[in-house]
């Protein structure tokens, strides 16, 4: 057996290096030694081998310009300037822009190590014996099929591979999107019971199960274009309902238990990619967001690289009495975590000042973003010394999210819409001392959103200079979204959890017929004026590499 596991390892080695070079070409017959008959698999066996098919998803999310920077830095909620005297990648201001190319880095990330989980999980679940065994085969089969239903997402048009077992030569081609849909519908379905519903943290259960189908179901008709049915909101409705009736979970007491760097207590938690900042590191958001001399605000000892932080605009939204803005910003005067004094730093043009991070931020890139400029993301606990946010936990799935998905569904079946408020005010109740702030009505969610969507640049130069002719703006409002007082709740909660993208997406401007993604201004970011290019901008282009180490690959409409 342990001759056995040496081959597998090293097979599994092999298969990543040649990944790197064409994750789309899985042909290479690199797995021989596991035809060997006659090995028996323990359960221990199998749950280890598995482990290389988790890991990948640690990579896919966190991987440099991973799943979390893939659906926030074309947002309008968190953004990567142009630091002046600093910089950061042009790809981060083309991603904030949606001037979309092949070359940009998230699309390399997510597409390589999606496929490279899932044929570990291939080459797993062409063995016999791990087919026999029906919660070991489901784990695998469920975990596919979440990393499916993210390249589905992003990229709609891609390969579909079931198996390792191939002719020598063979390459991949690209399935239609409604067959890749059918399939990972169809995994889940199939595989759900035999999960099991005990809570093991970061494994897949039926309950993980229902929340992907959710997904799938709640996205369909924008990800089709197809608004003519309601059928799969209904059938999103059934697999949450499920979820919030049986699953046996129920709301943090505080939103922060949701974002600690060990999250495996927390009762909200459906499904979670561990992470620890020794064996398993990951999450560089410390590093991303906060301006260096910013460290000793949290007694972080690391280096920061002062880049991300939120768009205005969205920080104009929140209640003033919302506790969840306190606990995701860092803004203002900075001080000393030891010691309480007001921290100084040496900034721009204006020599030694007091560190204060402030909410308007000139451009992206024209001319940037001075070096306190933005409130920073800090969501994620930053834990004192070396770790900062680098072993946090990924909240992947949770409840207030199945909750968020039953309201959405009832509100547009126009079903039950009183119960679909009832449920928001439940998830905001923990995050307002007064209960009466957290109401939230039919009317505020089925109503427009408040953000104030439009271009706003200033263009002037100097870090306190914003001179009123240097303004560059528009003025779009956001009255004309439907059910834009729930797409605004949603980013309330869900900022920073790989959420929104996806969420503009299915969100429609009434006013010009296209989703608020392409349909709205922000910051820096202009509306298409042309609703039939807009809809090429909902999927990404396919990274030039896979595209150039494949012949069979087509590149997406309008890249």
């Amino acid at each position: 057996m342990k001759i056995f596991k040496y081959k597998f390892k090293k097979g599994l080695t092999l298969f990543v290096l040649i990944s790197l070079i064409s994750c789309t070409d899985l042909s290479e017959n690199i797995y021989d030694q596991l035809s060997e008959e006659n090995i028996e698999f323990t359960e221990a066996d199998i749950s280890r081998l598995s482990g290389y098919v988790y890991n990948n998803l640690r990579y896919t999310y966190w991987g440099w310009n991973g799943l979390f920077d893939i659906m926030e830095e074309s947002s309008d909620l968190i953004m990567t300037p142009l630091r002046v005297g600093i910089g950061w990648g042009d790809l981060y201001i083309s991603m904030h822009k949606h001037q979309f190319n092949s070359n940009i880095g998230h699309f390399w990330t997510i597409w390589n190590y999606s496929y490279t989980g899932i044929g570990y999980a291939n080459k797993l679940l062409d063995i016999e014996e791990i087919q026999n065994d029906p919660k070991q085969s489901a784990k695998l089969r469920a975990m596919r099929a979440m990393y499916y239903y993210v390249l589905f997402d992003c990229f709609r048009n891609i390969p579909l591979e079931t198996t390792q077992e191939l002719e020598p030569g063979y390459l991949p081609t690209q399935a239609d999107p409604q067959e890749t849909f059918d399939f990972i519908v169809s995994e889940l379905q199939a595989v759900k019971e035999d999960l099991g519903t005990e809570h093991v943290f970061g494994h897949p259960n039926k309950y993980v199960a229902e929340m992907i189908l959710a997904k799938m179901y709640l996205n369909h008709n924008a990800w089709f274009n197809d608004h003519s049915s309601n059928e799969y909101y209904e059938l999103a409705l059934a697999e949450v309902s499920d979820i919030i009736d049986n699953g046996g979970y129920s709301l943090a007491p505080n939103y922060k238990d949701n974002f600690m760097a060990d999250i495996s207590g927390s009762p909200e938690i459906i499904f979670a990619i561990p992470l620890d900042a020794n064996l398993a590191s990951h999450n560089y958001l410390v590093n991303k967001c906060l301006f260096g001399p910013g460290a000793q605000a949290f007694g972080y000892n690391g280096s920061p690289w002062n880049g991300s932080c939120a768009v205005p605009q969205f920080i104009d939204t929140y209640h003033p009495n919302d506790q969840r803005f306190s606990g995701t910003w860092a803004h203002g005067q900075q001080y000393d975590f030891e010691t309480g004094e007001p921290l100084r730093a040496n900034a721009d043009d204006q020599g030694e000042v007091n560190l204060v991070y402030t909410k308007e931020v000139h451009s992206i890139d024209n001319p940037g973003a001075y070096m306190l400029e933005g409130y920073r993301f800090i969501k994620n606990e930053i834990v004192p010394g070396p770790d900062g946010t680098y072993g946090d936990d990924i909240p992947f799935f949770r409840l207030a999210d199945a909750m968020f998905i039953k309201a959405e569904c009832l509100l547009r079946l126009g079903r039950n819409q009183e119960e679909a408020a009832a449920l928001i005010t439940e998830v905001r109740e923990r995050s307002f001392e007064n209960s009466e702030d957290a109401v939230r009505t039919v009317a505020d969610l089925t109503g427009g959103s408040i953000y104030d969507y439009g271009h706003r640049e200033w263009t002037s130069e100097g870090a306190t200079n914003f001179d009123p002719a240097s303004l560059v703006a528009t003025y779009e409002g956001g009255d004309d979204i439907e059910f834009g007082g729930l797409l605004d709740d949603l980013a309330w909660e869900f900022v920073g959890e790989h959420h929104r993208r996806q969420d503009l997406i299915r969100f429609q401007v009434s006013s010009n017929g296209m989703n608020v993604y392409n349909g709205k201004s922000w910051f820096c970011k202009d509306a298409e004026t042309d609703p039939n290019t807009a809809r090429l901008r909902d999927i990404f282009p396919i990274h030039q590499q896979f595209i150039d180490g494949n012949i069979n690959m087509v590149q997406n409409p309008g890249y």
